[in-house]
């Protein structure tokens, strides 16, 4: 019988939480079951290994990563816009750093699709459009995006920039003035 309290939701979220804590490759079912006291068989009526849990993990950071980001977006163009974008990506991550590393995670395709990642691409290629990109230079722009915010964050959280001036805020800012200044001058194929 499954402990009374104890759902995938509540799981997902405690391991989430747990992520944060102590890293997104330390989050699994029997941590969990210490975690709340419990027999690590009592978990399994709600996932069905640590597998299912980091993927569900994964998907509740997209699902916050994603309404995030349109929050910071709403009423934004062009690179009030992409600095929103950017800054919400950074944050989080700093914010939860496990639950980060989880909206990495590889997602089967049929999970992938129902995910909110492509919420995420979605508002991206919104951004975009200020731009006034057309396929396929949007999708490179995308995927370039991605790239950077994702190397940038994962440079800081790792400690890469932290052993030399100037700020990594400066440097943040100058990055995304980089970006716009290449999106509104994207070069020609």
């Amino acid at each position: 019988m499954a402990r009374v309290g104890l759902t995938a939701e509540r799981l997902a979220r405690a391991g989430a939480d747990l992520a944060d804590e102590a890293g997104f490759d330390q989050v699994t079912v029997s941590a969990l079951a210490r975690h709340f006291g419990v027999k690590v068989a009592s978990l399994y009526s709600h996932v069905r290994n640590s597998q299912d849990l980091r993927t569900r993990i994964a998907l509740l950071a997209l699902e916050e990563l994603a309404d995030r980001a349109a929050d910071a977006l709403a009423g934004r163009a062009g690179k009030d816009a992409l600095t929103a974008l950017a800054d919400v990506y950074r944050d989080y991550a700093r914010e939860h750093p496990g639950r980060y590393a989880a909206a990495q995670l590889r997602l089967d395709p049929e999970t992938a699709a129902a995910s909110d990642g492509p919420r995420h691409a979605q508002m991206t290629r919104a951004i975009l459009r200020g731009y006034d990109l057309a396929e396929p230079d949007q999708t490179h722009a995308v995927r370039l995006l991605g790239s950077v915010f994702h190397g940038y964050v994962s440079l800081e959280l790792g400690g890469g920039f932290s052993h030399s001036a100037p700020d990594t805020e400066e440097t943040w800012s100058r990055v995304l003035d980089a970006l716009d200044a290449l999106l509104r001058n994207w070069p020609a194929p």
